[in-house]
Parts: C-alpha cells; structure tokens; sequence
C-alpha cells in the first residue's frame, strides 16, 4: 500500500520544520566564522568577576549548533579555531598587562603576542570541531566527551595551560558543583555541555538528550540537598591565621634596592600577628635566595618561636647540597614555600612552571645558538618532584600549592592527600586590576570543593581569601590594599571520590562514549563497496 500524498506532505513538512533551525548555516561561511569567535569570546563573562553562568551554556551550543551543518573537514576545523580563538583571546586577554605594562614590550607586539597565544590554543577546539565533523556521529554524548578531552588536554600537553574551563562557571552553583567531590571540574563541564548540546537538539525534535541532561541534573541537586559529608572536621579547635598582602608593586618588587624595603613592609605588618597559630606571607614575598637572608631570616623564625607562632613564607630556594661543580654550573634553585618557627617543619618545591616566566622550554636547545640571548646568560627554575611531604603545621599536614600550579586539578588533588587543609601563595600583581587575579581565585574555590579541604591562599596584591571545605570565601581580603586578612583555619580528615580516585573515572566514561560514537558513525556511513 502506498503512503498518501497527505502523509507524504505532512512528513516533507515536519522535515523542513526540523531543519529550519539550520537555514542560517546557509549564511556566507565568514559569517559564521564570525559567530563562531563570537561564542567564544563570549564565555569569558561567564567567569568571575561577572558570574553570567548561563553563557557557559549559550557558548558551547553555539559551536555546536554551527558543527551540525555539512561541513567538509577544513570548514569544521576552520570554525573550531575561530571558537578556541575568540576564547582565548578574550578569555585571557589579561596577560596584556603582563606582557605590556611589566614586560616593557610595544603595544603592538603585545596584541600580536595575545593573537599568537589565542591561535596556538585555539588548536584545541579546531581539533575538537575537525574530530566530531569527521569521526563521530553528530550527537550531545560525543560533543561533551570531545569537550572534556580536550580540556583535560589542556592539563599537561605541552607543559598545559589548564585555564578557561566550562565547569569553573559553576563554582557557586551548587546545584551542579556537587558533583566537583565526585569526579571533579570536568565531569561539571561534561553535563554543562551536554545540556547546552541537548537544548540545540530539541530544535531538531529530538529531545531524549536533553531528558538525560535533566536526569544529570536532578542527581546533582539531589547530592547538594543530601550534602554527603565527604570528609569530617577534627574534633579539635580551628587555628587562628593572619595571612599578610604587603602590595608591593611589581616593577618594584625585584629590583635589588628595594629588596630590604620589601623586607620591612613585611616584618612590619607582621608585628602585631606574631602570637597568631600561623602567620601567612605569600611568593617569594623574600625576593632573594635564602642564602641571602639568612640573618633576616634567623631574626623572623626566633620571634616566631618566642610568641609560639607557626611562620609560613615563600622564597626563593638554592638547593645547594644538590650541586655538583662536576656536572652542573650552578645550583638548582626552586620557587619555593617553607614552614619556620614554632611546630613547623617542611619546604615545598613548586611543580608547575610557568613556560617563559620560570622556566624556558627546550632550553638546552639554545646552546646551538649561544648568541641568540645577547650576553645575558639564560637561568630557569628548577621543577619540585610530585611527590613531596606536606608541610608540617602545628601537628597538622598542609597541603601546598604555588601561584599558577593550583590551576591543575590533579597537581592539587594529589598535594591534598593525608593532608589536614590546604595553602596556595601567589602573586598575581603582574596582571593589575584584570579579571585574571579573580579567575584564579574561583579555580581555588573549585579545588577546595574537588579536596573537601579548606584553603588558604596568601598573595602579594590580591585576592587574598580564606575558602572552606564547600568552595564557599569565608573571608577576603580588599585587592590593592596593604592589609592583614585573620580568620580561622578548620582542619579536617577523609578523602572525597575525587581524591581517592581523580579524573580517572570522567576520563573512562567519555572514552567510552567516544568509542560507541565512533562505532555508530562507522556502521551508519553507507557502504562504498559494490555488490559482488
């Protein structure tokens, strides 16, 4: 039996309803690339300081809903680049003040150095695009898997930027950060994701993802009503803390004549915390090696015991029993966190370098060209092994983390193991009042929630805060200001899933999504072979 010609109509016309979503895919190719860096440049309003949370879901679905198209492999890599770039570009456009305003470097180059960055790390969503277009089936579960994959990429290819992640925007949505204890910050941006694909399938009539999403959804706000205690308080009063922002310039802060005036506003404005359990000073806030200010050092610790005070400061530190005149021409040196004082023990050495600010990368390829750095010779950090002791606090473990690295997820996850609370020390004044210094912050409100850990994070300018177990800032301190935050420090025992098992768990799941995508794609294509 033949189907009628009004049956035959109303198919035809359901099918282009369906797909009238997509007419403005028609639009002239440079449009939508243009809509593309739009997307992207978007998302960084979802992030603190502006907290518009609903645009980490709007500008994943943009990119989405252009990727649905019929696109050739260039066209979809093209498009990719153009998202990763308007990102990126926007995104973390406050390295600027780094690069112009500290690095003395002309206007210009320094927009032509953020472009650079912006089309480097646009690769990662250029990639993204390319894969989905060509090897998966066009579907939510794939483009959220894809979506975790690279941001997990984005961790340690390349040393890693792990910056700009959908999950971040949540960070005080506690209906969907729930789920940071359990699988951590990408398994928050795989639902985010996977919602805002879902929401553009529904144009589509098809709207089993976005039921999935909901059940998602559901479970995490169910998790947030049950609260499940993670990890528990010691039964045992918090420590009193004083962590010190002495707001030292930055094109001050390492010039030699004014080392010994750090010192000072440092020491002074630690006068009257000493009695404090822990007093806080952020990095490298003794801008000389310890070798250096030994007596100035000597002079802080015997206060420190004499008023029973736990001293906690960062510093430079030559390593220089490590050195060996047979092999090497100078001594290692770390950026480093050291514990003094009464009931402390402990030096951290950090792990994650900031390429061409700690450290140069393939260095030793620059001893084919010895002219290439002028007649300056070139030095770097050292880098601290993952597996370092915690400090040792007043009977308790303090995790540590150093500026940049805290931005790693698993870096900090194992920091925070057998661990009573955690420390970040930073110094973000090279990025002046941007959004970049606020940014950071919300990431550390995301790795006390992933740890179950309260964190104290001590900086030169800002911000400097004391967050607790919930991801939740119980105190902080005005940016800019030279101030004294004070508050108390509650430790605590017990491993969240995180902890105990990292992004092992999100990463398998994606994989698996991604393989059975892969495979639907293959069986679905129509076979190119000619009967036999």
């Amino acid at each position: 039996m033949r189907p009628s010609t009004h049956y035959l109509q109303s198919r035809l016309s359901a099918e282009r309803k369906a797909s009238s979503w997509l007419l403005w895919n028609n639009l002239p190719f440079g449009v939508r690339l243009l809509l593309a860096w739009l997307a992207g440049a978007m998302f960084m309003l979802s992030l603190s300081p502006y907290g518009y949370w609903v645009l980490a879901i709007i500008s994943p679905a943009i990119l989405y809903a252009l990727l649905l198209s019929k696109l050739s492999g260039k066209q979809a890599f093209v498009l990719g680049e153009a998202y990763g770039m308007g990102l990126w570009c926007v995104g973390a456009f406050w390295l600027y003040t780094s690069i112009h305003d500290y690095g003395d470097t002309p206007a210009w180059l320094s927009l032509l150095a953020i472009a650079v960055m912006g089309l480097g790390m646009g690769l990662f969503h250029a990639v993204l695009a390319w894969v989905f277009n060509r090897f998966l089936g066009k579907q939510p579960l794939a483009f959220a898997s894809l979506w975790v994959v690279q941001e997990w990429l984005k961790t340690w290819l390349f040393t890693g930027f792990p910056w700009l992640f959908v999950g971040y925007a949540f960070t005080e949505q506690y209906w969907l950060s729930s789920l940071a204890p359990v699988a951590g910050v990408f398994a928050v941006s795989f639902v985010v994701v996977l919602l805002s694909a879902s929401i553009v399938e529904i144009f589509r009539h098809r709207v089993g993802y976005l039921l999935l999403s909901v059940v998602i959804l559901l479970g995490s706000t169910a998790l947030w009503f049950v609260n499940p205690q993670w990890t528990q308080a010691k039964d045992e009063p918090p420590l009193t803390v004083s962590l010190i922002q002495g707001n030292i310039p930055q094109d001050l802060k390492w010039l030699t004549e004014y080392q010994f005036e750090t010192l000072k506003i440092y020491a002074e404005l630690t006068r009257s915390e000493w009695g404090q359990d822990i007093v806080v000073w952020p990095e490298s806030s003794i801008p000389m090696f310890q070798t250096q200010a030994w007596g100035f050092i000597n002079e802080m610790v015997k206060i420190a015991k004499s008023t029973n005070t736990t001293w906690v400061t960062g510093i430079p530190f030559k390593d220089e029993a490590a050195f060996d005149p047979q092999k090497d021409k100078y001594p290692p040196f770390y950026n480093s966190v050291i514990a003094l004082g009464a009931q402390a023990d402990g030096l951290y050495k950090k792990q994650r370098l900031v390429p061409f600010g700690e450290y140069i990368p393939f260095e030793g390829a620059l001893d084919l060209f010895p002219n290439l750095a002028g007649s300056q010779e070139i030095l770097s950090y050292s880098r601290g092994t993952d597996k370092q002791s915690p400090l040792q606090v007043r009977g308790h473990h303090l995790g540590a983390a150093i500026c940049y690295e805290v931005a790693y997820p698993d870096t900090t996850r194992r920091n925070a193991q057998n661990t009573d609370f955690l420390l970040t020390i930073s110094n973000d004044a090279w990025f002046g009042t941007s959004a970049g210094p606020l940014q950071h912050l919300q990431m550390v409100q995301m790795r006390a929630l992933e740890t179950g850990r309260w964190f104290i994070r001590a900086t030169n300018t800002g911000v400097t805060a004391i967050i607790d177990d919930k991801g939740r800032i119980v105190a902080q301190a005005p940016q800019f200001k030279r101030t004294v935050l004070r508050g108390e420090l509650q430790a605590r025992t017990g491993m969240t899933p995180f902890v105990r098992f990292g992004s092992y768990p999100i990463l398998f799941i994606v994989s698996i999504l991604l393989f059975l995508s892969y495979l639907g794609h293959r069986l679905a294509r129509p076979s190119t072979r000619r009967n036999s």
